[in-house]
């Protein structure tokens, strides 16, 4: 697919995300935010402890392909982000109760591997540690195929990866390309893919003569969404589905371009990331088509307002964002 291509799908997903998720928090309704379903009505995200996931059932030939030391355990020890990120993984109202459509599409594997889904939140860089060490079984955390994290790990994909930048409301601002970036202050989460990308674009502008970008990076989303709306940074280049839903629920800010997560070349796709060679990848990637194929997948992304980032399939190791060139 050519970048001019890429560029046109990334602007009407940006749209379609924006579309639907251009809701507001009903305060009086128990918990819930109503977004657009996208034909015309109205569809409610519950937000309280009390999901009522989506469910299906357990398929024993996929199972009994699980490692037999997991299938003795029991459970399905699913790690993600600690770090609050609606739609894709955040708290409930209870505050602890950790919901998304991450935990979803887990839970969902986890079912038709007859397993108990035990979720681990941890910070980011501790995802890849847990893995590294066998303490997890699999991430399910917005996690994009890369070339490099391939030689560690084993992907099987099941979300489109769209970036978003978002910039306070109002701002004028447009972002196709690295140009468009040049000597703007740019807010990016460490380790993340968006921040190889950014990196390569700050490289890009210096090579053809232009600033440089500025790359801050903060805590948590509370200090970037502050230093954002204090005019400390110009822009937050984070996951598009986290964009578009803070920039409805908030009216604060705005989604000023998209880009695939894999760069100009190649659509980013999200994976369920396992220890290279742990045996896990195959039935993982058998369970997410299952659900695929029975329908269940494509209620959880409704559900969440990401129907735009459905896959038709999940592949295993695909082609991932390129190595960030020298």
């Amino acid at each position: 697919m050519s970048p001019s291509t890429l560029r046109r799908t990334a602007a009407v997903l940006a749209l379609t995300s924006a579309l639907a998720l251009a809701g507001c928090g009903n305060p009086d309704d128990g918990g819930t935010t109503e977004v657009d379903s996208g034909n015309g009505g109205k569809t409610k995200i519950n937000l309280t402890a009390d999901q009522d996931r989506v469910r299906t059932d357990k398929v024993d030939a996929i199972a009994a392909k699980v490692p037999a030391e997991v299938r003795r355990r029991g459970t399905l020890e699913v790690v993600n982000s600690s770090g609050s990120a609606a739609p894709l993984t955040f708290v409930a109202t209870d505050n602890k109760t950790v919901i998304g459509v991450e935990p979803d599409i887990a839970s969902l594997v986890a079912d038709v591997l007859g397993l108990e889904l035990r979720l681990n939140p941890v910070s980011w860089e501790n995802i890849f540690v847990g893995i590294d060490s066998g303490k997890y079984d699999a991430g399910f955390s917005n996690i994009t195929v890369t070339e490099e994290r391939k030689e560690k790990y084993d992907f099987a994909t099941y979300r489109e990866d769209n970036l978003g930048f978002e910039a306070k409301k109002g701002s004028g601002l447009k972002v196709d390309g690295p140009e468009d970036v040049a000597g703007l202050t740019v807010a990016v989460s460490s380790g993340t893919n968006q921040e190889k990308l950014l990196i390569e674009w700050s490289k890009d502008n210096e090579r053809a003569g232009r600033e440089p970008v500025d790359i801050k990076y903060y805590q948590n989303d509370s200090d970037t969404y502050l230093a954002l709306q204090s005019g400390r940074i110009d822009v937050y280049l984070g996951p598009n589905p986290t964009a578009a839903y803070h920039a409805a629920t908030t009216g604060r800010t705005e989604v000023v371009g998209t880009y695939s997560g894999a760069g100009a070349d190649l659509q980013g796709l999200i994976a369920a990331t396992t220890k290279k060679d742990s045996g896990l990848v195959e039935p993982l990637a058998e369970a997410i088509d299952h659900v695929i194929e029975n329908g269940t997948y494509a209620k959880v992304l409704k559900r969440w307002g990401l129907s735009d980032e459905a896959v038709t399939t999940s592949e295993i190791n695909p082609p991932g964002l390129p190595r960030t060139a020298s």
